[in-house]
């Protein structure tokens, strides 16, 4: 059997399939980003998974695309991890970003944005993938994100710029005070997680004017810092991967209109297609 993992840092997806291609099973447990979880951690989350460790003897492949995988030493944490849990399989790690342009291809050449918890950009022409910009994280990027808009929303209930009905919608569900915010921004160990969390308020209310522009400015800044770079921003379709993209498909359409490009597609869970493409494109040449 062959596994494919696309691994957030919120939570990861896994689906097996069979080697004719077919599925077998899928799961889902928590996001496995090197740059957060240690490797025991990942072993140990693994191997709570009743279907992974009842089948571990029975794959042997497993391609996993995981956010934080983008270095040697980063992917090294991930394949010791599935070593240890499936000792029989050929463990190929990758980033997100390859996931995300695997996921976005429709056979013609593609500039992909993530926009989820965090975000990030490329251009995949089929074959090769190039980045003109690297994601600088939550905390100096991220620009369009789930973590960013969370972080806007905090700056704006607690600098006052946040309107008073929506304060009370605020205070109403979360009762946050500054010290609580402080301790869990610098004292946890998924910073990340826990400003994107607020960005699910932000959704709640994303037809408030207030909110609609906040989420426009984010956006904005992601075009301008993760998409203008590209040469080929104008020339080609911009596929969109990730929650935030799907939840404001029609702001970033706005501001695609703004820079006069072209959005294709939106796939909100890339999981889907990326099976659909290691199917096509990949299991081939393991028969």
């Amino acid at each position: 059997m062959i596994a494919i993992v696309d691994s957030g840092s919120t939570k990861s997806d896994w689906v097996v399939l069979r080697r004719d291609g077919h599925e077998a099973f899928r799961t889902e447990m928590m996001g496995l980003n090197p740059f957060f979880v240690e490797e025991n951690t990942i072993i140990q989350e693994i191997k709570n998974n009743e279907e992974l460790t009842q089948n571990a003897a029975e794959i042997t492949h497993i391609f996993f695309y995981g956010a934080g995988c983008a270095t040697e030493a980063k992917n090294a944490i991930i394949s010791n991890a599935l070593k240890i849990v499936f000792p029989s399989a050929v463990s190929i790690v990758k980033s997100d970003l390859v996931a995300s342009a695997y996921a976005a291809y429709n056979g013609i050449p593609t500039l992909v944005c993530i926009l989820g918890t965090g975000s990030n950009s490329c251009y995949f022409d089929g074959e090769t993938i190039h980045e003109e910009t690297r994601s600088l994280g939550f905390i100096l990027g991220d620009e369009g994100s789930g973590n960013n808009l969370g972080k806007r929303l905090l700056q704006a209930y607690f600098t006052k710029k946040l309107p008073q009905h929506l304060v009370e919608k605020f205070d109403e569900k979360y009762s946050l005070t500054i010290e609580e915010l402080l301790s869990n921004v610098y004292a946890n160990q998924f910073t990340n997680r826990y400003l994107a969390s607020f960005s699910h308020f932000v959704a709640d209310y994303k037809h408030e004017p207030f909110i609609q522009k906040m989420v426009f400015d984010s956006v904005t800044e992601f075009f301008e810092n993760q998409v203008l770079p590209y040469p080929e921003a104008r020339q080609s379709e911009l596929n969109f991967i990730g929650s935030i993209s799907y939840y404001y498909e029609e702001i970033i359409k706005a501001v695609a209109a703004r820079f006069h490009m072209k959005i294709g597609t939106i796939v909100r869970k890339p999981i889907e297609s990326l099976v659909e493409y290691h199917q096509q494109y990949i299991l081939p040449e393991l028969q």
